[in-house]
This record gives C-alpha cells, structure tokens and sequence, in this order.
C-alpha cells in the first residue's frame, strides 16, 4: 500500500542527501538521483522539499515521469492527481488531436470496425514505439526482430491497401479482408505517424509501400507467390529502385539498361540508380531499366552484380536510402514485371496509392504537432503568464488548426472517393486531385512547422526533450514535398488533369 505524507513532512527532506520533491501530489526521493541528472544538482536542490510540478513540466515530457516512476515513495495525504498521465496507446482528448470522429463528432465515414481497428492498431504500434525511437537516436538498420512482429500482426500488409492480398492476413482488431477499406488503411498510415520518426518510418515502410505493388498487380504468379509472403512476414525487403542520377519524375530519361542474354534465359542490366529509399536493407528491387523498344520493369534480387552505398540525407540513415549500382547483373527473364518495353504502365499505376500514402502520414504529422504546441502552451510560462494567455500564440494555434483541419477533411473526402471507385475510375478522376491535394499537404506542414517552431522557441531546434517532434518534423516535412512528384510537378499535373475536362464552351 502506498505511503501518504504531509506538505510539512516532505518540507523537512530538503537537504541533498535526503531530498524530496512532491509533482502532481506524488512524494518522489531524488537523493539517489540528483549526481545522476542529466541538468546537474542546482536545479533539483532549488526544488528541494517543495512542489515541483510547475517546474518539471516546463522541462520535462510526461514520459520522464514514467521513466523515474521508481523513485515515487508515496503520495500526499488527502490531496488527488490533476493531471492525467496518458497512457500510449490511449485517445488523446486534447482539442483537435484526433481527427474529429475520435473526438465526439458524427462522421458520414468511419464504422465500428474503423474504431476497433484503431484500438488494436494503437495498441500495437505502442508497444513497438520505443524501438522505433531507439532507431532515430542510434541511425540503424530496422531490425529483422521488428519488421517480423510488424509482419505477425498484419501490419505491413495493411499498408498496402484493401484488395485481395489481404486474404489470409492477420488484420487486427478482427477486420476482415473483406470489410479493409481505404479508411482502415488511412489509420494505419496515421498510426505509423505517430510514433514512427519520419525516417525511420521510411526505412520501415517507405520502400514497402511503393514497391510491393508491383509484384501483386503485375509478377508472374510462381514469382508472385514467393515474394509477396515474404515481404508482408517481414522476412525480407523490397525496394522501388526507379531515380537516377539524370532522372527523377521525368522518367522517360532513364539510362540503367537491360540486354537479354543469347540464349534469351535471362537479362544483363547495368546501370545506377540513386535516392532509392529502403536500397540499404532491401533483399529485391522492382527496378525500372531500358530495353531494346522502351522501358521495362524487372525484379532484381541482391546478389552478384548488385551494389548498395548509403546516401546521407538530413533526416535519418534508418530510411535506408542508397546508390545502388548494377554491374552485369543477371535477372532471371521469369522476373520481368508485366509486358517487355510498357514499364509506364507498372511506374505509373500505384501513383494515386503511393501519393494517397504521403497525404494520410502528412495528415497526422500536422495533427501531433498542434497536440504538442496546445499542450506546450498551456504548462509552458513566460513573464509570468502561459503561452496560452498570449493572443500571438492562440493566433498561431488556430492557423495550424484551420489548415490542419480542412487538409484532413479533403483528405477523408478523396478516401471516400477511393473506396467507391474501380482502378479505373480511381485513374480517371483521382490523379488530378491526389496531386493537388500532395501539393496542399506540404504546404500546411510548411506553415504548420513554421508556427509551431516559434510557440517552442529554442526547444524546436533540440532533437531530444520539449520539442523534439517539432524539431523532426521541420526537419523532415521538405522530404515529403519532393518524394513522390515534387510541389510543382503536383500544381502542374492537377491543372493539367482539370484541363481535360474543362467545357470548351466556357466563358466569362
């Protein structure tokens, strides 16, 4: 049973070797602690035998207080916690933290099964958060421990998307294949968000993501079957290996080639290719290579003639991102994705999927990092007033709530859209506003990282404590506006799509 103490009893442990703080009601014995605290003595012996509360949640996150919860020796008597210590996997009931179903609103979208999933996703994703933070701290490699329990528990699957693939899959919170639909999958994307750092996050799945569907939609079936198992178990990975050095979107210019050998068994490709996402780690590339009437897309598995170097890039070398150089590599004729000399059609159909993917991770990106700042600007004080009682600080508040909000509210609209249309309407009538929209969502990170950088002041430039999500997230967001068609390219391409449709009669 706990122990309960007076005011005036931790009052009289006001010494350093005998030194009490009380946070929140909570009696906690910092003698063992204070030559271990990372901030030095000082600001511990300022507190000693007083109410700390104030002071440790303007240096401290919540989850310091977890950490140390083993020097807690008690509690005060009479006297109740006033603040909640949310537990991970828990819906946060901060304004406009979670998208507006969760937080008591009707929506026209989500089902029970969309709850439920999210629960079990949350709790999942919870569980694993400490690997994933370990991994932004240290720069390594995803472990094969952690793509595996991913694997297990159908998550790596369900960020493909609905579709037959799904059968026979795990899916938590008992959805079936049959009832995964877009909304399903944009949960799971939201939940990656997070907790996974931007770049670990694309080390994990990044490469996954828009790659794998170019073995379900156009592999052999003998070919299909082998690798699709293996990459949703997480026993191996997969990467899109498409840019070069000389070309990005515009994919026409590729050099990286591929001759069919003289007994036409198999292809020699040779070649290089650069930015490819997850290359490091990856066991196979669906690579984008030039035959002898076009472009053709092969299954290229790690091996002789196959080589990987890091490319350093300012947010985490556990994205795996890499130069990847072809010499003479031998791929078997077997592993040819789709028809010889009409690669487009396999490059570009998982367009609309792989940018729907970016939007619904941005999304939530945004989401966290108004939870942060409206939490910060309540506990933080300064000149004596908190954040929060500054108008300039609610202005900047509501900015990021409006363009948070309305992208999310577009976002959910196109999902919808998604759900209720075939592949090829989805290309018909999607691509146009799927670009604009990946165009709308950097530019809310844009802004949103902007304002929330000044509400933390110098915190938002410090990796670690306060701001350390803020500090990520202007790190990071940039990556989101050129992966997957730059800003311009998505302006560009979403007018061009109107103009399609745009009635020659019309006139002002």
């Amino acid at each position: 049973m706990s122990k309960t103490f007076t005011r005036e009893e931790v009052a009289r442990h006001a010494a350093e070797d005998d030194l009490w703080i009380i946070i929140d009601s909570a009696v906690y014995d910092m003698s063992r602690f204070i030559d271990l605290h990372p901030g030095g003595a000082f600001p511990i012996l300022e507190l000693a035998g007083k109410d700390a509360t104030d002071a440790f949640y303007g240096l401290h996150r919540q989850e310091v207080l977890i950490k140390y919860n083993r020097y807690k020796i008690g509690s005060i008597a009479n006297e109740k916690p006033q603040i909640e210590l949310r537990e991970g996997a828990s819906i946060s009931k901060v304004p406009y933290a979670e998208s507006s179903a969760w937080m008591g609103f009707k929506s026209a979208y989500f089902k029970e099964s969309h709850f439920k999933f999210r629960i079990a996703v949350r709790e999942i994703m919870s569980g694993l958060e400490a690997d994933f933070r370990e991994l932004e701290q240290t720069d390594g490699k995803p472990s094969d421990e952690l793509m595996q329990k991913l694997g297990a528990a159908g998550l790596l699957a369900c960020n493909v998307g609905p579709g037959p693939h799904l059968r026979g899959v795990n899916i938590p919170g008992g959805v079936t294949a049959d009832e995964f639909d877009y909304f399903h999958e944009m949960i799971v994307h939201e939940e990656f968000a997070r907790v996974v750092p931007r770049g670990v996050d694309d080390g994990v799945i990044g490469g996954f993501v828009i790659s794998i569907p170019t073995i379900i939609n156009f592999a052999k079936p003998q070919l299909r079957e082998k690798i699709v198992p293996e990459a949703f178990s997480g026993k191996k990975r997969i990467c899109l290996a498409i840019t070069e050095p000389y070309a990005g979107s515009d994919v026409a210019r590729i050099r990286t080639t591929a001759k069919l050998s003289a007994d036409g068994s198999h292809y020699i490709v040779n070649g290089v290719k650069k930015w490819i996402t997850g290359g490091r780690f990856a066991d196979y590339f669906s690579t984008a290579v030039r035959t002898d009437k076009g472009l053709s897309m092969l299954l290229i598995e790690r091996g002789d003639g196959v080589e990987t170097k890091a490319i350093r890039t300012s947010y985490s070398p556990s994205a795996g991102t890499a130069y990847v150089t072809f010499e003479n590599a031998k791929v078997p004729v077997e592993n040819l994705l789709g028809v010889e000399n009409q690669g487009f059609k396999v490059v570009l159909s998982n367009f609309n999927h792989e940018r729907l993917v970016m939007l619904m991770g941005a999304s939530y990106a945004g989401r966290i990092a108004v939870e942060e700042c409206f939490k910060w600007a309540n506990q933080r004080k300064v000149f004596g007033k908190r954040l929060i009682d500054q108008p300039v600080i609610r202005n900047k508040l509501a900015d990021m709530i409006a363009q948070v909000e309305s992208f999310h509210n577009w976002l959910e609209n196109l999902t919808f859209q998604m759900n209720h249309m075939d592949y090829k309407e989805q290309a018909e009538k999607l691509a146009g506003p799927i670009a604009l929209a990946k165009y709308q969502s950097t530019r809310m990170l844009h802004s949103v990282s902007d304002n929330a950088c000044q509400i933390f002041g110098g915190r938002a430039i410090t990796k670690t404590g306060m701001g350390r999500y803020v500090e990520m997230l202007q790190r990071t967001y940039k990556f989101s506006a050129i992966l997957g068609g730059s800003e311009e390219i998505m302006a560009d391409l979403g007018v061009r799509q109107a103009l399609k449709n745009f009635p020659t009669g019309a006139r002002l």
